[in-house]
């Protein structure tokens, strides 16, 4: 499952946004007495319209795991306290306030976005910063006393991530390979994870949610790599999540906008990282799939079970758009809508498949 934790300064809204998401749904996550964790269905109407048609005894939506640790992250990156829960994650979901409130005090006493997400940004580079230089130390005895070549990678690598964040510069702007991001996925370093900028708008900029990278530049936010920015009011949308869906898309209407919070998060986060969704479809179940965005059939058999992506002989393919039309996988194989793809074949986002497999 697609897990995303939720940092921020204290009183941006970073509990408020959980709120959101989870309908205040969410649990204390087991040992972790502080964190708070929610499981979100990844809204998918496209699936709706699947299950309205094959009425299977199972639907499955594809899911997004949310975590929101207490108070301000930075006392958190200092201290070390609840770290373990980002460090899980895939991404991190930046809160960064963007409304006044008298009754609440701004984070560094003045409301200045850019300024608060260079602070957070700071503590990560530091947190990364301890961690690396403690490694070093010993590999540097280790090297001394045995020739292994997998320690020295190591080694470089690191002294690479060393010189970026002495220059201040986050791991996920150090233009590392793919093997050098292999060699140090273990560390799970905070700076190298792609962030989410939630900006969260006061009610008179409500109606500006769907515009947040316009509203982020007159923010004098600069687009960086491996991050995007996504808008939220958090006063809005937590009286949305109390109203019934037959209220909310008017709701919604009132401030002139089409989705909820909890769509766009959710659509900037799958664009952050790269995801799609495939479905598979039947009368026992119909379910979406996560995968990354160039994954070949092989890899999305794999996705749904390790002895189907063992046994692969074919996928059965089908653009969502004519199943619909087709009315079923019958009518679409008639219309000869329904292909025949080998496992190096790359799936696109809302396709239907069906693998044949041995076993």
């Amino acid at each position: 499952m697609l897990k995303i934790g939720i940092v921020g300064l204290s009183q941006v809204g970073k509990t408020t946004l959980f709120r959101i998401l989870t309908r205040a749904h969410g649990d204390l996550a087991p040992g972790r007495p502080e964190t708070h964790v929610g499981v979100v269905h990844v809204p998918d109407p496209r699936l709706g319209r699947l299950i309205e048609m094959y009425k299977p005894k199972k639907n499955v939506y594809a899911s997004v795991e949310y975590a929101d640790t207490p108070g301000s992250v930075i006392d958190l990156a200092r201290t070390g306290s609840q770290a373990q829960t980002l460090r899980e994650t895939a991404a991190l979901a930046h809160v960064v306030r963007a409304f006044e409130d008298d009754a609440i005090p701004a984070p560094g006493g003045s409301l200045n976005p850019r300024r608060d997400i260079e602070s957070v940004e700071l503590e990560f580079i530091l947190s990364d910063l301890a961690q690396i230089e403690k490694r070093l130390e010993r590999l540097e005895k280790d090297v001394k006393k045995q020739k292994n070549p997998a320690l020295e990678r190591e080694q470089e690598v690191l002294i690479t991530c060393k010189a970026t964040l002495e220059k201040q510069v986050p791991l996920r702007e150090a233009g590392l390979t793919i093997e050098e991001e292999r060699t140090i996925r273990g560390f799970t370093f905070l700076s190298l994870k792609p962030v989410l900028y939630v900006l969260n708008l006061g009610e008179k900029d409500a109606a500006r949610a769907e515009a947040a990278e316009e509203f982020a530049r007159e923010a004098g936010l600069k687009q960086r790599p491996h991050t995007a920015v996504a808008a939220i009011c958090g006063k809005v949308e937590a009286e949305l999540a109390e109203l019934p869906d037959s209220e909310a898309a008017e709701f919604l209407a009132s401030y002139g906008l089409r989705e909820s919070a909890v769509e766009r998060l959710i659509g900037a986060s799958y664009m952050l990282l790269g995801l799609i969704s495939f479905f598979t479809v039947g009368e026992d179940e119909c379910r979406a799939w996560t995968i990354r965005s160039g994954s070949t059939a092989l890899e999305a058999a794999g996705e749904i079970h390790s002895d189907i992506q063992r046994g692969f002989i074919r996928a059965e393919v089908v653009k969502y758009e004519d199943l619909i039309a087709a009315g079923g996988l019958a009518e679409a194989r008639s219309r000869a809508q329904l292909r025949l793809e080998g496992k190096d074949y790359v799936v696109k986002d809302g396709e239907v498949v069906h693998f044949r497999h041995s076993g």
